[in-house]
């Protein structure tokens, strides 16, 4: 099929970018990697009237560390994400979840911008910036703001940008020592969407009791989803299997995932707290390695 007629523009510049967002209003569609939208206009599901292409603008893509926090521009290809040897010294759990987004050359047109703004319930990096908690910084002509993940995830496909509003850049804060991240996830084939995935990032003190325990849930939920119950059950704790076999049943028991043709609600919490469980063991095993 092919997309209803659109007006195209290529700005070389964000300004230019946020100008054009501001004329158009809610008949234009920003343009990323074009991995969700274009098949969406294919479809005719989406018909934006005016199409701001954003891919000569080279001022959103990169990847710094400043003042200890990574900075990703929001036009940073998924590949090189997955490639960073930066991204993978300082915020390993990045580098692993990349690598489970559909295929390589998805991931070499896709951005993590496009896939935070397009905000699919399955998709990996939003639940990895819950976990890592991510700052996402937005801009319109004239004004900038930054908002946590769970401000500006709303719903299914659904965020909290304005019509005029980029978001431009996201930041990680540094993780302490003795921190350990793990990624798990099940789909039914390499490269499809996830039935249900989960991310986990442990920290441990000098005595090795779980200082601070973060869990994320993707597919389980119209947005990602952090598991508070379970968090809080680790959080004092020693690091051990039942441990981590209660917490992951805990976490199944908050989730709030959708039967449809791949898999029943019922099957994806299941599978939930099993993979919780897995995320959590490797990552206890790395914040352990980082003390010795």
């Amino acid at each position: 099929m092919k997309p209803a007629a659109f007006e195209y523009h290529d700005p070389t510049s964000t300004e230019e970018a946020l100008a054009l967002l501001a004329e158009f209003g809610d008949e234009a569609k920003a343009l990323a990697g074009g991995q969700s939208l274009v098949p969406l206009m294919n479809f005719r599901l989406a018909r934006p009237a005016q199409l701001v292409d954003l891919n000569r603008i080279p001022e959103l893509s990169y990847l710094r560390v400043e003042h200890g926090a990574l900075r990703i521009g929001a036009m940073t290809r998924q590949r090189e994400l997955e490639r960073s040897t930066l991204a993978a010294e300082g915020w390993p759990l990045l580098r692993e979840a990349a690598g489970y987004i559909g295929h390589a050359q998805i991931r070499n047109r896709g951005t993590v911008g496009g896939s935070l703004a397009h905000a699919d319930p399955a998709a990996e990096l939003p639940t990895v910036m819950a976990a890592l908690d991510a700052e996402l910084v937005i801009r319109a002509r004239d004004r900038e703001r930054t908002l946590r993940p769970e401000e500006f995830f709303f719903g299914y496909l659904t965020t909290a940008l304005a019509p005029d509003e980029l978001l431009v850049e996201i930041r990680l804060p540094p993780l302490p020592p003795r921190t350990g991240s793990a990624f798990e996830e099940v789909s039914r084939r390499h490269g499809d969407f996830a039935l249900v995935g989960v991310a986990a990032v442990l920290t441990l003190d000098a005595a090795g009791t779980i200082r601070e325990a973060r869990l994320a849930f993707t597919g389980a939920a119209p947005t990602p989803l952090r598991a508070a119950a379970a968090e809080a059950l680790l959080v004092g704790q020693r690091p051990a299997e039942p441990l981590f076999r209660e917490a992951g049943g805990v976490a199944s028991g908050g989730l709030e995932p959708e039967s449809d043709v791949h898999a029943s609600a019922d099957y994806r919490r299941e599978v939930g707290g099993a993979l919780a469980r897995r995320a959590l063991l490797r990552a206890a095993a790395r914040a352990t390695a980082q003390r010795n």
